[in-house]
């Protein structure tokens, strides 16, 4: 296949998204790595004298056009998935994985690296550069640059079958979470659903060509189920059929995942993969981590048990696992008059984007607005560009907001393409936003959920952060930090959809137009704390799982790691789990990746405390004063990796992080 007929082998904006087929993938990503093999090879022979353009500069973008092949087919098989664009993935990706772990064991490549540091103007080098060259050297040599030839061959070999491996891990639960439909033709049985969920099971039920209704385990209907329907026994089989997703095709996989980075953590020097992975993290160590979950823990508790006997009280029963999430809503709603579903007309898709849109404007200058008409993979993808102060375009960035069969579940942003300056003239940013968030049903526009809205601004946090970046080294722009710092510019921007001033840009009922009436945003309000010492402890215990599975646990001494993180997670959670419990074989966060968010879930929390006091400051500010916005964007999101976290957050505040701010938000303080 020549060049020029695969589109993988030109990529460029706009990006050719319509025009990638499966036999397009393993010629270009065998010229790819080709190429990037040869330009690696030619920054280790580069003649004397060692300088920043030859060394250091060359290794920045070195293997640009196989990264974005290789983000192009990765997004596509997790948007628009089928049997041959997953198999022809599978079949380079051990490949793929291959190549980029001898990068870090390239001899050459290394030595390259220290003649260049020994150099005067490596010495010389100051700001971002002298950072980068730091970080290379370090990345390196924790990764296994100084390692014996057979080790190097023995990590290589680890490398590559994670990869194989936590592909299939997130392939089955791709597959379990698609396979699962439930179709109902009484509408008896449905009792207590809201109109919402009534309209979006009568929607999947037609296109199946259906009658009745039909629900999934896509989190919309999911959710719907397990927090209105009245019948129990049909929230149990939901429940059930949930925390089982891929628990037979996964379970094996997990323990295969978790020896691998076990083996390889031990091969490169660490006790664990959390010292491995966290040593160039805001945290350092596992260790650390597990002290601040603990800490967090340790505040938690007693209000979480307070919770947990409010609610069984309430209900007048033990709760199983499945009873939680609906009488918490009909507490909720005794308490506070107050349901999600209220919320609903005023939080029609279109408006809240445009309010976001709108609000970032204010804060930072900058402008989004719908782009040119470019090739997209789905119908429903929209394109759109943001523009700075004075006109100049920082980039572009697709958004993909519904559930499909063919695509993953959850809310993620990733960039295609990484601004950069070429030639004097810059080069915008490439990204995308993605979520399963309700589908517009009968006619009206996608009525989203309070929490739906807040996963959009979330998502558009990370965007806005790879998007404000103007870093003249690509490897430190953008959303590439420290893991536990990541979660700041997404996190924070939630907070806009809580106060009356920012509410009032985009929550309107989507009718008449009228702003959430304040008895029902006092409510709201109100009920924001309402459970959240539940809502916490749910998320420190599958961070507690997450280091306990990649530090502490042992095969031979503590079983089967299904069993295993059962234990731990009983102890955050306020009902009994089932026996045969198994949310490990899905937790897509920990094992779909050979990195991911293994031993790092805690950064949700870490960050959640750094957004809670970065947003006081708005508070005492103005939540659109544009002197705060300004300080935001120049200290955070348009630093990326150019400096310490630490020194960028403290450079915003004046100071260190305070946990308390996030205990007050909660009620917990």
């Amino acid at each position: 296949m020549v060049a020029t007929s695969n589109p993988l082998l030109a990529l460029a904006p706009p990006l050719a998204f319509d025009r990638v087929e499966p036999a397009h993938i393993r010629p270009a990503i065998d010229a790819l790595i080709a190429q990037a093999r040869d330009a690696i090879d030619a920054i280790a022979d580069a003649p004397a004298p060692r300088t920043w353009d030859n060394t250091m500069g060359a290794f920045d973008t070195c293997t640009d056009p196989l990264d974005l092949a290789v983000s192009i087919i990765h997004h596509l098989q997790a948007v628009v998935s089928t049997p041959e664009l997953r198999q022809a993935w599978n079949d380079v990706q051990p490949g793929i994985s291959a190549f980029a772990s001898s990068i870090v064991l390239h001899a050459g490549l290394w030595q390259a690296f220290i003649d260049y540091a020994a150099t005067p103007e490596a010495q010389a080098l100051t700001g971002i550069r002298a950072r980068f060259l730091h970080k290379v050297i370090e990345e390196f040599r924790r990764h296994g640059a100084a390692l014996s030839p057979d080790d190097k061959k023995t990590l290589e070999q680890l490398d590559v079958e994670l990869a194989v491996t936590t592909n299939s891990f997130s392939q089955n639960v791709l597959d379990a979470t698609a396979a699962f439909t439930y179709d109902v033709d009484d509408e008896a049985a449905l009792a207590g659903l809201p109109p919402s969920a009534l309209s979006a099971a009568r929607a999947a039920a037609e296109a199946a060509g259906k009658s009745g209704w039909r629900f999934t385990l896509q989190m919309p209907s999911y959710l719907a189920v397990l927090t209105y329907l009245d019948n129990r026994d049909i929230r149990r089989h939901f429940y059930l059929a949930y925390s089982r997703r891929a628990a037979e095709a996964n379970t094996p996989l997990v323990a295969r995942i978790l020896d691998l980075r076990r083996r390889k953590a031990r091969l490169l020097g660490f006790d664990n993969i959390a010292d491995l992975t966290l040593a160039d993290r805001m945290a350092k160590n596992g260790r650390a981590a597990q002290q601040f979950c603990l800490d967090l823990r340790l505040k938690t508790e007693p209000a979480f048990l307070r919770e947990k006997a409010a609610l069984e009280a309430f209900a007048g029963h033990p709760l199983q696992p499945w009873d939680l999430a609906y009488y918490a809503e009909k507490l909720r709603a005794a308490q506070y008059a107050f349901e999600e579903e209220d919320l609903r007309p005023y939080f029609p898709l279109p408006q809240v984007l445009d309010g976001m849109f709108a609000l970032v404007h204010r804060l930072y200058g900058i402008t989004v607005q719908p782009g040119p008409r470019v090739p997209v993979w789905h119908p429903e993808v929209n394109y759109y560009e943001i523009r700075d102060e004075d006109g100049s375009l920082l980039g572009g960035f697709y958004a993909d907001w519904h559930p499909r069969p063919t695509k993953r579940g959850g809310a993620w942003m990733d960039a295609f393409l990484t601004g950069f300056y070429q030639d004097a003239r810059w080069r915008p940013h490439v990204g995308l936003m993605c979520g399963n968030l309700t589908a517009p049903v009968d006619g009206k526009p996608a009525l989203l959920t309070h929490l739906e809205a807040e996963t959009v601004f979330h998502e558009f946090g990370h965007l806005l952060h790879q998007t404000l970046s103007r870093l003249d080294v690509k490897s430190l722009a953008g959303t590439r930090v420290a893991w536990d710092f990541v979660e700041l510019p997404s996190q924070i921007m939630e907070n806009w959809c809580w106060e009356r001033e920012s509410l009032d840009l985009f929550a309107r009922h989507y009718q008449t137009g009228q702003p959430i009436p304040d008895e029902l945003l006092a409510k709201m309000r109100a009920a924001r704390t309402f459970r959240a010492a539940t809502a916490q402890m749910r998320q420190l215990g599958m961070a507690t799982t997450d280091l306990a599975l990649h530090i502490d646990f042992t095969p031979g001494l503590d079983g089967d790691p299904i069993s295993y993180s059962n234990r731990i997670l009983q102890d955050f959670t306020a009902a009994p789990l089932p026996d045969n419990y198994a949310m490990l074989a899905a937790f897509s966060h920990l094992f779909d990746d050979p990195t991911g968010y293994a031993a790092g879930y805690y950064s949700y929390k870490w960050a959640e405390v750094l957004d809670a006091d970065a947003f006081t400051r708005f508070l005492r500010e103005g939540i659109f004063n544009p002197e705060t916005g300004r300080a935001f964007r120049d200290a955070i999101l348009s630093r990326g990796d150019s400096e310490d976290p630490a020194e960028l957050f403290r450079r915003f505040m004046g100071r260190d992080p305070d946990a308390g701010a996030l205990l007050v938000r909660l009620g917990l303080a």
